[in-house]
């Protein structure tokens, strides 16, 4: 049973790294009444288990422990079957929020709205266009990637407005999803292993008849993902693999098999393409 006023906190864990432990202090410093359910993908760099010792007094933090690594949206889906909270909060082990964080985001939400995002930042304060995108059709994705988008690309031009926008897609690094549009979505989809699970939410809410709001009057510091950087080749397959996931499903020009055959060598000829500069940049 849902506790009226609370926000459960979501965090997924995979070799994060000590930031995890100012993302949870962070989250608990909330202006509203929160708890924090720490969902851990077998971690071998010791985290979760530091934090369940140093959140021992604590009921309001929780370590779940799968013992493998399920995938981001299977692990957000654990966390939420234990969550108590009427809404739930999907936060990045290496994202801050503040203590008013929460509630502004909250303050977006109606009978209408599925899903709330904020604009995520670097350590500089540069939002990053991820924040709020269009739906990346093949058509918007080739604009986009030949430098002809203009408005008709991925990423929303223009300033982000000081309040609530109306957008497509917003990160999964941070979302604010009322408990019952969670469960009506059944959650994330988890065909997804890692990538473009938060876009499938989206476009589902969406289709459900929820609007997708940014709260453009929040900033989260994001620190962009410690797990990334020790995997890069892992991250990157199944990035890969999501985007034509994601294709095959929600993009009505899959239904042609010629195109559906040239987007998926298109789209693993990249991977390949990328994996030397990868395990060049990979951390000895």
């Amino acid at each position: 049973m849902n506790t009226p006023g609370l926000t459960s906190v979501v965090v997924v864990l995979a070799d994060s790294g000590p930031f995890t432990r100012e993302c949870v202090d962070h989250a608990l410093a909330s202006d509203v009444p929160v708890e924090v359910i720490v969902v851990d993908n077998g971690s071998t760099d010791c985290v979760p288990e530091s934090l369940d010792r140093a959140y021992a007094g604590d009921d309001r933090v929780r370590v779940v422990y799968n013992r493998a690594n399920l995938g981001f949206g299977p692990a957000v889906n654990r966390g939420a079957a234990q969550a108590r909270g009427e809404r739930l909060l999907i936060l990045n082990p290496d994202c801050l929020v503040e203590p008013d964080t929460i509630a502004r985001m909250s303050a977006h939400i109606d009978v209408h709205t599925g899903i709330v995002g904020a604009v995520v930042c670097d350590n500089e304060g540069h939002p990053d266009p991820a924040s709020r995108r269009r739906d990346p059709l093949l058509a918007r994705a080739l604009r986009t990637k030949l430098g002809l988008a203009g408005d008709a690309g991925i990423d929303i031009q223009g300033p982000i407005p000081s309040g609530a926008e109306e957008v497509e897609i917003v990160s999964g690094a941070i979302m604010l999803i009322p408990r019952q549009v969670f469960d009506r979505l059944a959650g994330f989809d988890e065909t997804y292993f890692l990538h473009c699970e938060d876009m499938d939410l989206c476009r589902r809410a969406r289709d459900a008849g929820y609007r997708v709001v940014l709260s453009g009057d929040v900033r989260v510091l994001h620190g962009k993902g410690g797990s990334s950087r020790h995997r890069p080749v892992f991250v990157s397959r199944h990035k890969h693999r999501s985007m034509y996931l994601w294709f095959r499903r929600h993009d009505p020009s899959a239904r042609n098999p010629f195109v559906r055959w040239a987007v998926w060598l298109g789209i693993w000829s990249h991977f390949l393409l990328k994996i030397p500069g990868q395990l060049m940049r990979k951390p000895r």
